[in-house]
């Protein structure tokens, strides 16, 4: 994962998204595979007003919506599964977004 932007207070904002069959908050290992998109920003009012408009995006499509930590948020829907194989039954699907600054990077 490359993060090229650093502001003048050395922050660095990025927003990701990812689909997976857990919450984005969990991240476990290998977590990265699923990320759909990854946008960097180069000030905080843009990352702020995008990850807005993210929000607001998701939130019109999905039924659902938990958060955590104010930097992660899952979607969901009752009608968007997938079967497991390894667990022999169907698992939700969630609609990630992770909020994040340069303190934030250590997951990556």
């Amino acid at each position: 994962m490359k993060l090229s932007y650093e502001d003048r207070n050395g922050h660095l904002y990025t927003i990701v998204y990812m689909k997976a069959d857990y919450e984005p908050w969990w991240q476990f290992e290998g977590w990265q595979q699923w990320i759909q998109t990854e946008e960097t920003f180069e000030t905080k009012e843009q990352f702020e007003a995008v990850l807005q408009q993210k929000l607001q995006h998701f939130r019109s499509i999905y039924q659902h919506e938990a958060v955590k930590e104010d930097k992660y948020w899952a979607f969901w829907s009752d009608n968007e599964m997938c079967y497991c194989d390894s667990c022999d039954d169907d698992v939700q699907i969630y609609h990630g977004i992770i909020a994040m600054q340069t303190t934030d990077l250590k997951e990556f």
